[in-house]
């Protein structure tokens, strides 16, 4: 199987000397799952948000960072619009950055649709918003079309930002400490949600975390990231039967 994401060689420095990454090598084929598990501060946000092209001010990047065909290093700003939220969904920690708080969530599904050229004009866009909450796993779909983010659960908020970075179809979803604000009922469910899409949509997932119960719990490779670099790697159930497994 190809891979949907490869990623050689990265490494992230900024301004002063700072490396926050150092020679990470991954790859992920469609329909499987990295995690990348790590303590505050070891670097596996900063490779997610590299593979985004959001390093931050000031980065210098090197490496290769490839999606499917495409060489994502080189990409320019109008390049990046038509990847990000089409070829790549992204889901934040808190929802409330991929949700505007002043517009009701079907408005704002069906704009994306339309913006990624998905939906052939208003009408079909927004015939084709409460199938998408359903595949996010929302179980009154209409109801929550016409809802405010702020009358949502914080588990229906995720659900309705899972819902945005999947709906044109990408080929990787990454998801950032997606799980951290939510209680533990709510968390095992949006984990299982990631499962689902990846193993019936054929999406490619990175999940970023620091829950070892996380990692376990989506399945698929684990790469332990430490001071920038990847110190262990190896397959989720190994990591379940022995934390000290993984090389």
């Amino acid at each position: 199987m190809s891979a949907a994401l490869t990623v050689t060689g990265l490494t992230v420095g900024y301004p002063g000397g700072v490396r926050a990454v150092t020679d990470v090598s991954f790859e992920i084929a469609a329909g499987e799952a990295l995690v990348l598990l790590g303590e505050s501060g070891s670097g596996k946000t900063t490779v997610a948000r590299t593979v985004l092209g959001l390093p931050g001010r000031g980065a210098e990047v090197s490496g290769d960072i490839r999606l499917g065909g495409t060489e994502l290093r080189g990409l320019t700003g109008s390049d990046w619009s038509r990847v990000r939220g089409r070829r790549i969904g992204y889901v934040p920690q808190d929802p409330t950055g991929a949700l505007d708080p002043l517009r009701r969530i079907g408005p704002q599904l069906a704009e994306v649709l339309r913006r990624h050229g998905r939906a052939d004009g208003r009408r079909a866009a927004r015939a084709a918003v409460p199938r998408l909450l359903e595949l996010a796993g929302i179980p009154e779909p209409e109801r929550v079309a016409r809802s405010y983010p702020h009358e949502l659960s914080g588990g229906l908020r995720q659900r309705a930002a899972i819902a945005i970075a999947v709906c044109c179809g990408p080929e990787l979803l990454i998801a950032d400490e997606p799980t951290t604000a939510l209680d533990a009922l709510v968390r095992g469910r949006i984990l299982d949600l990631f499962d689902e899409l990846r193993r019936e949509c054929g999406i490619a997932l990175l999940l970023v975390t620091h829950d070892l119960a996380a990692a376990r719990r989506i399945g698929g490779e684990v790469a332990v990231v430490q001071d920038g670099r990847v110190v262990a790697a190896g397959p989720a159930e190994l990591l379940a039967a022995e934390p000290g497994a993984l090389r």
